[in-house]
């Protein structure tokens, strides 16, 4: 067979259901070979939106997201997804086309160094310099992509190589168990957790890549120890749980980290350091540090491990649980309480525009506690991250390792491409919203239903928010928007915009009811935004 069609039996043998990206010259072979596999193509509007469609989609099912380019532009244009998508742990695959070998020891059109380019975004990059090592790169890449920590791997694609002739087949597909945590290494984590008076879990996401919520629910409400999530680990522990103390990361002095102020062992569970920066909170470097995880912690002056279980996180959890002293009381439920006070007090407002409050109110009572909300980066992602109650992993995506711009409208796509049964909701800031909204067209070729929750302000405003309480004045950030109501309509979407609070919940019902692409245009009061930096600049702690 041709090597194109060898490089889609391999894909096809990986369980590749969707491959999103854009055709090109030097990917010829390689679409035309797709025409006769089961793989479904997604054609996109830009290489971006294609590799977090790619993203979302890995992150979402924890098989790899496959996303195709061609040479040069097409390749740099994947740079940003594939780069979001290695440094938050999701498995991605991606590929590029590339002018022939005959052409690349030289200057020649379109021909960039691209496993160079992409080597430092991901977990590995190669070449294909013979058809005969197709097997196995891609049984590499799609290894390595799956395997802890997951990440992104890429391969590039030579069209002469694509169309010479080989006689290989596809590899077996051999998946490793993951391996036990130390005996010796469980037993002092047992007596440390037994012996602390005031410890706290801080769980991340790696917790949701292990599939060990349900462990680590046991695990807290056995021992009776409070938890914190990082922002990509909303929903590990049900908010209702009476252990759950909400999201940790919003890098000011909020009521999580009053807790952490208190805690003598941090129990830190899956937790990936480019979640959230350790010296935000652990600045004094003084506490006891056990780090559960699938593989030994990253070095940083803030986080000094005391104990580290590297293995199967479930089954870490498991023994310990099953040994360690259970806690008396919980001293960190006014905690608890103060956060819920906080989430419920504007419940009933009807100012105009919109408070952050409200409108994520008004979200999380529209949507079933199952659905799905793609958060993009902005002032949003602070207010979503704090405030959006989640009862299940998986269901309010944040970027927020390498917490890219762009990704909520084509994440949504993917998110409900995978879940097509869940209603998904892009909620993003105006600005992220127009960095990939071209991806519209391919929702609605696509029909896939989505919703995209537009907050409108009008400028960039986690940064004029970072301005202010830093200088006290704002610079460069205000630009302007177009009618969005019409420009969902030019895409044959619905359009709707919100004129007045009370109408809001009604608008998300309806949206949330259409079987099609419906955005929602919703000024937002970031004015907000200053008065929450202020409150958590004067907290402490209500213990």
């Amino acid at each position: 067979m041709k090597a194109a069609e060898l490089f889609v039996r391999c894909l096809e043998h990986e369980g590749v259901e969707y491959i999103f990206g854009i055709p090109g010259e030097e990917n010829l072979d390689l679409m035309d070979a797709l025409l006769n596999s089961n793989i479904h193509f997604i054609t996109t509007r830009h290489e971006q939106g294609a590799a977090f469609m790619a993203d979302v989609y890995g992150r979402l099912t924890g098989r790899a997201g496959v996303c195709l380019s061609t040479l040069g532009p097409g390749a740099t244009n994947l740079v940003t997804g594939v780069a979001d998508a290695n440094m938050d742990h999701a498995p991605v695959v991606a590929i590029a086309g590339q002018a022939g070998t005959d052409r690349m020891h030289k200057e020649s059109h379109q021909v960039l160094d691209l496993v160079s380019m992409f080597a430092s975004i991901t977990k590995y990059a190669s070449r294909l310099p013979t058809p005969d090592i197709i097997p196995e790169v891609i049984r590499k890449a799609f290894k390595l992509a799956q395997t802890e920590k997951t990440g992104a791997c890429f391969i590039e694609f030579p069209e002469n190589i694509a169309e010479m002739d080989t006689t290989h087949g596809v590899l077996p597909i051999k998946v490793q168990g993951r391996s036990e945590p130390s005996s010796e290494r469980v037993q002092y984590a047992i007596k440390l957790v037994s012996e602390a008076r005031h410890p706290i879990i801080l769980a991340g996401n790696g917790v949701v890549r292990a599939g060990a919520h349900r462990e680590l629910v046991d695990f807290a409400e056995q021992l009776n120890i409070p938890l914190a999530n990082t922002f990509m680990a909303k929903g590990v522990i049900p908010f209702k749980h009476p252990m759950a103390l909400g999201s940790a990361g919003l890098q000011a002095h909020d009521y999580v980290n009053c807790g952490f102020d208190h805690a003598d062992l941090i129990i830190c569970v899956g937790y990936d350091l480019v979640e959230y920066h350790p010296y935000l909170w652990h600045p004094t470097r003084d506490r006891k540090i056990i780090h559960i995880d699938t593989t030994t912690a990253e070095v940083d002056e803030s986080y000094p491990v005391e104990c580290g279980v590297v293995g199967d996180i479930k089954h870490s959890l498991n023994r310990i649980a099953a040994e360690a002293t259970p806690h008396v009381g919980h001293l960190m439920r006014p905690l608890r309480d103060a956060l819920i006070k906080d989430m419920d007090r504007h419940a009933n407002d009807t100012s105009f525009p919109v408070k952050p409050q409200k409108l994520i109110w008004e979200l999380r009572t529209a949507m079933d506690m199952r659905d799905i909300a793609i958060c993009d980066v902005g002032a949003h992602k602070m207010w979503m991250a704090r405030m959006f109650r989640c009862e299940h992993p998986n269901t309010c995506i944040i970027s927020n390792g390498f917490a890219s711009m762009g990704i909520a409208v084509p994440g949504a796509v993917a998110a409900k491409l995978s879940n097509p049964q869940r209603a998904v909701v892009a909620v993003t800031g105006d600005a992220g919203f127009l960095m990939n909204s071209q991806e519209i067209e391919t929702a609605m070729r696509l029909q896939t239903p989505i919703v995209i929750l537009v907050w409108n302000d009008g400028g960039y405003g986690l940064i004029e928010w970072k301005q202010m309480a830093q200088f006290g004045r704002k610079s460069h950030v205000d630009f302007g928007n177009p009618d969005f109501v019409k420009y969902a309509e030019a895409f044959g979407a619905r359009g709707y915009r919100v004129e007045k609070t009370e109408d809001l919940a009604g608008i998300l019902q309806k949206a949330l009811a259409d079987n099609t692409v419906s955005i929602i245009d919703c000024p937002v009061d970031y004015s907000e935004n200053m008065k929450l930096t202020e409150e958590l600049g004067e907290m402490v702690s209500p213990i």
